[in-house]
């Protein structure tokens, strides 16, 4: 397959998978498998994988700019003023903050031990994806059901933003998707799906351009082709589009319906995934 078009197909898979609660490292581990696609130096490198997050970065940004110039104004002012007082913005530009740490510090610690252990192109680390993609989808099912969902935004408390910050270094497991576990903390802890999804996207953010930083450090010691490079655009360009597509599309179907069809979808393709190790793929 042309690189441009593989690509542009993987960037299409970021864009979607890391804003609806299905799991994009499981998605983009075990797409060039089931596709029969031939290893290739570009697509996985460390260049493309910072660019397709920089693409998503583009899409989180692009869609809530208005947000972040809000709350980025509201926590300026509560620095320069040395209070909160009962502005929401700025407590809930407080709790981002404060959400972000758990997630970046457990991810340092410990992305080695899971890049070891749940990542690589073997039959047991596809399993575990499968069966990491199962507990997310159940664990997704019964927050929706149990959960209140009658908490917005701006009722947002210290122990639920950090309960939910904390959530999202589950992401580190293949298959349990980084949406989809701050948006199950969320709604367990009451808040509207709505809600619980549009602060999983806000904190998606710092560390999205973290993970970017993070990747970029090493960035620039590749040595790449023309062709490489214009894969590399196109996989950033169609995972930006794609990506704020993704998020306007959850949001809108979060106002009026449940995750439930996230759920079963995951546990379908995690059969799939059973299906094809077990024949042999």
């Amino acid at each position: 397959m042309d690189i441009v078009l593989q690509a542009a197909l993987v960037g299409l898979l970021q864009g979607l998978t890391e804003f609806i609660p299905i799991s994009s490292s499981a998605h983009l581990e075990l797409a060039p498998w089931i596709a029969g696609w031939e290893p290739d130096g570009l697509i996985g490198s460390l260049a493309f994988d910072v660019f397709l997050h920089l693409g998503t970065l583009v899409a989180l940004l692009s869609y809530f700019f208005r947000d972040w110039l809000r709350y980025i104004g509201a926590w300026v002012a509560s620095v320069r003023e040395r209070r909160i007082g009962g502005d929401p913005d700025r407590r809930i530009a407080w709790l981002l903050i404060a959400a972000t740490v758990p997630a970046g510090v457990i991810g340092f610690a410990l992305e080695g031990f899971v890049e070891e252990s749940f990542h690589g192109d073997s039959d047991g680390a596809r399993l575990a994806i499968a069966g990491f993609l199962v507990i997310g989808a159940t664990a997704l099912y019964l927050a929706d059901r149990v959960g209140s969902r009658r908490r917005e935004l701006h009722d947002l408390t210290a122990p639920t933003a950090l309960a939910i910050g904390f959530s999202q270094a589950l992401a580190l497991l293949p298959g349990i998707s980084r949406s989809g576990a701050t948006i199950t903390a969320g709604l367990a802890l009451g808040l509207t799906r709505e809600a619980a999804a549009r602060f999983s996207f806000l904190l998606a953010t710092p560390i999205t351009l973290g993970a970017g930083l993070y990747g970029s450090r090493k960035l620039f010691e590749e040595s790449l082709t023309g062709s490489e490079w214009l894969a590399i655009g196109a996989g950033f360009v169609v995972a930006a589009l794609a990506g704020l597509l993704a998020i306007g599309f959850l949001l809108a179907w979060l106002r009026r319906r449940s995750v439930a069809v996230f759920s079963l979808y995951r546990i379908a393709f995690a059969a799939v995934i059973v299906v094809l190790v077990l024949i042999g793929r």
